[in-house]
């Protein structure tokens, strides 16, 4: 194992810094967190010049690690399991690896998406584009809610598939898709993943940032 300790490089906004934030901690990993420059006026300028090394599209988290040099969310996970075996954070089975990664996937690329639409749109709540994306992420919620397994996780045990649907979905919150009681079982399954220390630690700073930047904070956030 390297034994060098590990900068991530994040923002107090970045959905994908938080999983990587919130996977280090679950592996028990010593680390430093740099979260780079932000404002709601200019975005993530100036950028971190580490950042814009490492990363072609300059965009937060970038992992460094001694000679390893890192960026998007999910190879980073990738190499914390390799790098930290236990605990797991995929499962052992290989049929329900594949499924964790799925649902991993489709957190960031099928999910997620509709969310960033909103962003654009948020002053326009009856825009197409806010209209549709609004129906298309409460219909994934919909889907979710069949995914939760009878152990409470998304794929059998606890693993990065649970990690990147609670972020996601936490942004989704904020832009005004909630998890409903039309869910229970994705209820349910946030406030299990809420309870957990690594989860906790870094909701608790993003809320904090919020509320000294004005920002609304969903009501589940609040008592972080």
């Amino acid at each position: 194992m390297n034994s060098r300790r590990m900068t991530l490089y994040s923002g107090p906004l970045s959905m994908f810094g938080a999983k990587v934030q919130i996977a280090v901690l679950e592996k028990g990993l010593d680390f430093d967190v740099v979260m780079v420059p932000y404002t709601s006026a200019q975005g993530y300028a100036p950028k971190h010049p580490e950042v814009i090394r490492i990363n072609p599209k300059g965009q937060v988290p970038v992992l460094t690690h001694g000679p390893v040099e890192i960026f998007d969310s999910t190879q980073i996970f990738e190499y914390l399991e390799d790098l930290q075996p236990h605990p797991p954070l995929w499962p052992s089975d290989i049929a329900v690896r594949a499924r964790a990664r799925r649902l991993e996937h489709q957190s960031d690329e099928v999910y997620f998406p509709h969310i960033i639409r909103l962003m654009s749109v948020k002053d326009r709540a009856n825009d197409p584009a806010a209209l549709s994306s609004s129906a298309a992420a409460a219909s994934y919620y919909d889907e979710m809610e069949k995914q939760v397994t009878s152990g409470g996780w998304l794929a059998s045990d606890y693993s990065y598939a649970d990690i990147a649907f609670y972020m996601a979905s936490l942004f989704g919150e904020r832009h005004g898709i909630p998890i409903t009681i039309a869910t229970p079982t994705l209820l349910d399954w946030r406030e299990r993943m809420t309870q957990r220390t690594p989860v906790r630690t870094v909701v608790a700073a993003m809320t904090t940032w919020l509320k000294v930047a004005g920002r609304p904070v969903p009501q589940f956030m609040l008592a972080l």
